[in-house]
């Protein structure tokens, strides 16, 4: 059975938290995760890098200097990519409809996947935290310091902020903005970029259930 530590803000810890090893027995395939990490990365580009060829280019159409007589090579005009300023050869233009589809199943698949691997290795905390009346970096900056979790580069989940139900951690997200390698996302917004770009997963224990139901279960 797979155990989390549970702190509190100052880095004490004060439990854990079981997880049937039945629920981490799910697997995706690696070139499955990478399609989805790829095409993530993929959907999250803006496709509007545009370049000039040397037909677009505004300058001068004379030649450089006479075709002949001086010894050089032949010269066309001052757009050719060869010179600076001019053309670019297979250069990107903007592109339209370049949405990649990310299969549901497989994306599920994907992120329990890597949750899993998390869990297995230690990499997974949960975090026992009230609402903030107001942001406190130094608060939170000092959890990190006083864990294991360090300096690691780490992902911070709980609730929906839209959500009515639940503790409010817009201030705890805020007071993440300033301590590097550490972020806040909603568990509807986590995806397998985060997942694989980060080191740790700090679950905050107001958001345990909706955490473990990407599992399918719920728990008490």
């Amino acid at each position: 059975m797979a155990t989390l530590k549970k702190y509190d803000l100052t880095g004490k810890e004060v439990g854990e938290v079981h997880i049937d090893d039945a629920l981490l027995e799910v697997r995706a395939h690696p070139q499955s995760v990478k399609d989805y990490i790829v095409a993530i990365r993929n959907n999250a580009r803006q496709w509007s890098a545009s370049t000039k060829t040397r037909a677009e280019i505004n300058r001068t159409g004379r030649k450089p200097h006479p075709q002949k007589g001086g010894g050089r090579s032949r010269q066309g005009d001052l757009a050719a990519p060869q010179y600076k300023g001019g053309g670019i050869v297979f250069g990107p233009k903007p592109k339209f409809d370049m949405h990649v589809r990310i299969n549901k199943k497989e994306r599920r698949a994907a992120v329990r996947s890597l949750i899993a691997e998390k869990i297995m290795g230690n990499c997974v905390h949960v975090l026992r935290q009230e609402a903030m009346s107001e942001p406190k970096t130094k608060s939170v900056a000092a959890f990190f310091a006083n864990t294991e979790i360090g300096t690691k580069r780490t992902l911070v989940v709980g609730e929906n902020f839209h959500s009515q139900e639940g503790i409010d951690h817009r201030n705890f997200a805020k007071s993440l903005r300033n301590i590097q390698k550490k972020e806040y996302l909603p568990i509807p917004q986590m995806n397998g970029y985060e997942l694989a770009r980060c080191h740790d997963l700090v679950v905050l224990e107001s958001a345990l259930n909706e955490f473990l139901s990407i599992f399918g279960v719920n728990h008490e």
